[in-house]
């Protein structure tokens, strides 16, 4: 039996920014056909095609979101997330591929590690996927040749043990070797521990910005990007959060280097410490709001090329253990759309480009083949959205496994109401098809 799927009359994202009124027919996980009216199969009946037909009156299809960090915790600390109850949150907020970071337990610094989580997520996992390499010092080889995956991470502060790379032979040899992209979390690990000294005292929340200030950010950030011009190499800057950094990059950004920004660094500030305490804790730290106004600037500007969540759920439980106690990070993926397509409603910024920086930016950015745009040849992997509906963040329809959110009561547009993966429903008015499975992401297409 060929399955086919003929989406009827959506407004749709086309690839030059603007809207068609139309129909989209899909075969065999492609998109095989868009226009203003489709005839499906009716006119060549053949008993071995069956038709879904999804009415898409009212709502917007755009290009499933490519969320390119995310922290889902399986091995090791399923406890917090997994890569199926992620996966289903990925489906309810329009996310239709990952890239997950290396910072499980067994780290993924190998290719064995490497093959046990594609392995894992070929198993559980609804969405399609992608996995980084983690780097140390011991893992040059690794490094170099584990395959498929999008690149290299290094986090140069805001890590313990093997991950944290602040030694500078050991950067110049993973920068100088190879030629695949190295995605970098830029926090200076020794302005960091300096302040952390200076501030013992402090046990309120709100001093993890001032640990981690915007001059840790930046010290880190002048370093990757010194690295990646002496040996002309591939450089992502993640979770850009300051102004500071922005405004480096404003005026020194070469063709090679590219940056991401998290809807909290754009919607959220230190202010938010005051309603939610440390679920509002994360690493990089949250920003001022002069901070968020240089950031939302600089994304629309082309400085910061595309979103991405740095979803990292833990348990309410290890929230409320008290700073300094409690980890960082927030869960993200079942909200970054309706977040970005309420400020594009409200005027902030436009729905294509929302398209833009959470879908078709970053899959050129990692060489995606065939994902980001809704165009013939492309991937199915889609989203449809209702734009005129606004609906508020209840803890109760969380699906990530954590059970919380850090824009929790916030009245959002934009909610995906059918998620596709390959040609296949997999989020449905609410209902996920925990039956479909996601592929392996290819790279450098």
């Amino acid at each position: 039996m060929r399955n086919h799927l003929l989406i009827r009359q959506a407004r749709i994202l086309q690839p030059d920014g603007e809207f068609l009124q139309g129909d989209v027919l899909i075969q065999e996980g492609k998109i095989r056909q868009i226009g203003p009216d489709i005839p499906g199969l009716a006119e060549n009946p053949d008993p071995d095609d069956n038709l879904e037909v999804i009415d898409a009156v009212g709502l917007t299809l755009l290009p499933g979101v490519i969320d390119p960090q995310v922290h889902f915790r399986e091995p090791g600390l399923e406890y917090k997330e997994d890569l199926f109850t992620a996966s289903c949150a990925c489906a309810r907020g329009g996310v239709t591929s990952f890239l997950e970071m290396p910072n499980t337990r067994p780290l993924t610094t190998t290719q064995a590690t490497l093959d046990d989580k594609l392995a894992r997520a070929a198993r559980s996992s609804l969405v399609n996927y992608g996995f980084f390499i983690g780097a140390t010092a011991e893992h040059l080889p690794d490094l170099v040749e584990a395959h498929p995956s999008p690149g290299i991470k290094i986090f140069m502060g805001s890590m313990k043990g093997p991950l944290l790379v602040d030694d500078q032979a050991a950067l110049e040899a993973i920068f100088s070797q190879g030629d695949r992209l190295i995605a970098v979390h830029a926090e200076d690990r020794t302005r960091i521990e300096e302040r952390r000294q200076q501030f013992s005292d402090r046990t309120d929340p709100a001093v993890h910005s001032e640990i981690q200030d915007n001059q840790a950010a930046l010290i880190a950030t002048k370093r990757a990007l010194s690295l990646s011009k002496k040996y002309q190499r591939r450089l992502h800057i993640l979770h850009l959060s300051t102004g500071d950094e922005a405004l480096l990059l404003r005026e020194d950004k070469p063709s090679w280097v590219t940056a991401e920004v998290t809807p909290q660094h754009l919607l959220l500030n230190t202010s938010a410490y005051d309603t939610i305490g440390t679920l509002a804790q994360m690493n990089p730290p949250l920003r001022s709001p002069q901070d968020n106004e240089i950031l939302w600037q600089a994304l629309l500007d082309g400085v910061i090329d595309f979103i991405a969540t740095d979803h990292a759920p833990h348990t309410l439980e290890e929230k409320a253990q008290g700073y300094p106690n409690t980890p960082s990070g927030m869960p993200g993926v079942e909200t970054s759309l309706p977040l970005m397509l309420t400020q594009a409603m409200q005027g902030r910024c436009t729905v294509p480009q929302v398209a833009h920086w959470m879908s078709t930016a970053v899959a050129k950015g990692y060489g995606i083949p065939n994902k980001g745009a809704i165009a013939p040849g492309y991937d199915a992997d889609l989203v449809l959205v209702d734009l005129n509906t606004y609906r508020p963040v209840l803890r109760e329809e969380v699906v990530s496994k954590c059970g919380w959110n850090s824009f929790e009561g916030w009245n959002l547009t934009g909610w995906p109401v059918v998620t596709i993966v390959g040609g296949q429903v997999v989020y449905d008015h609410g209902k996920l098809n925990t039956d479909i499975r996601g592929k392996a992401l290819s790279f450098g297409g």
